[in-house]
């Protein structure tokens, strides 16, 4: 794992906060996609919703030395083409300056603090899109978890559809996080069903005034062809958490990345905190899947 100067990087927030909008604006931009169509996203958005837990370890995202050590060590591999993150993370990572020539993602919901009462109000409260087209990231991230029992659920979608319209407006890709969700003793939980991932993709395909922009962001399923026949939208497969064996993953990640419109994978605690804790080994595999002529 790469080492990380924590005390240099307190030293510069604290001393010369300008220094964050001077690495935005040097940052060496590549396109969206390059080569074989394909991306490969390494997310680390968890956190600023609460979510620190991976495995049996409830706070393992909590360092946020160790967190950025990762991070470095995964976009320092071949075939990793960005990062999914908050302003705090992707700030940190830009003053390390490990965002040249990467496909950075801004998270913008991040409201919905898991295990709140209000969980399912996910409210904007990270990244907008006037913020980001300043800055200039590349591409816009929001989770929609639709509750039919929450009436929470309509701000949420109502939400989510202006974002997905101010991204398009502004020429930005946005890809949408979709789950149909419930209460079960008092914890949300997302309904990974092959219909209920149907039905999620097709609800979200239509917020917005436009879906030129809209990518989607899908879990890996049973019968996932299924899933992928119900939209024209490119998709990137998330990772989840690393409650299965390694090798099993890999295989379902491998079988979906052969599906029409499948364009890649966005993976965050399966890969930054693997089983053996060897994370390079872990993203080559998955850059490998990605990326298997590179």
């Amino acid at each position: 794992m790469t080492r990380i100067d924590l005390a240099a990087l307190r030293e510069t927030r604290a001393a010369r906060p300008e220094a964050i909008g001077r690495a935005f604006a040097e940052r060496r931009r590549r396109p969206i996609t390059r080569g074989d169509g394909r991306l490969f996203i390494v997310a680390a958005d968890h956190p600023a919703r609460g979510a620190l837990g991976v495995g049996s370890n409830p706070l393992a995202m909590a360092g946020r030395d160790e967190l950025l050590g990762r991070l470095a060590t995964a976009l320092s591999r071949p075939g990793v083409d960005g990062v999914l993150g908050t302003p705090d993370i992707i700030d940190d990572l830009a003053l390390l300056g490990l965002l040249d020539d990467k496909v950075v993602v801004g998270s913008m919901n991040r409201g919905g603090l898991r295990g709140a009462s209000f969980e399912m109000d996910d409210r904007f409260t990270a990244y907008d899109v006037p913020s980001m087209a300043d800055a200039g990231l590349d591409f816009a991230k929001t989770l929609l978890r639709i509750d039919l029992a929450d009436p929470a659920t309509a701000d949420t979608l109502e939400s989510t559809a202006h974002a997905v319209t101010s991204a398009a407006a502004a020429g930005l890709p946005i890809m949408l996080e979709p789950f149909l969700s419930r209460r079960v003793g008092g914890a949300v939980v997302n309904d990974l069903s092959t219909e209920a991932v149907i039905h999620s993709v097709t609800i979200a395909s239509g917020l917005g005034a436009s879906s030129a922009y809209t990518w989607m962001k899908l879990p890996v399923v049973d019968e996932m062809e299924r899933v992928m026949a119900a939209t024209t939208l490119p998709t990137l497969l998330l990772g989840g958490d690393n409650g299965t064996a390694p090798d099993e993953t890999y295989r379902s990640w491998e079988r979906a990345l052969a599906l029409p419109g499948v364009r890649g994978l966005t993976v965050g605690r399966t890969l930054l905190y693997p089983h053996d804790d060897d994370v390079e080994a872990a993203i080559d595999t998955a850059a490998r899947l990605v990326h298997p002529t590179s």
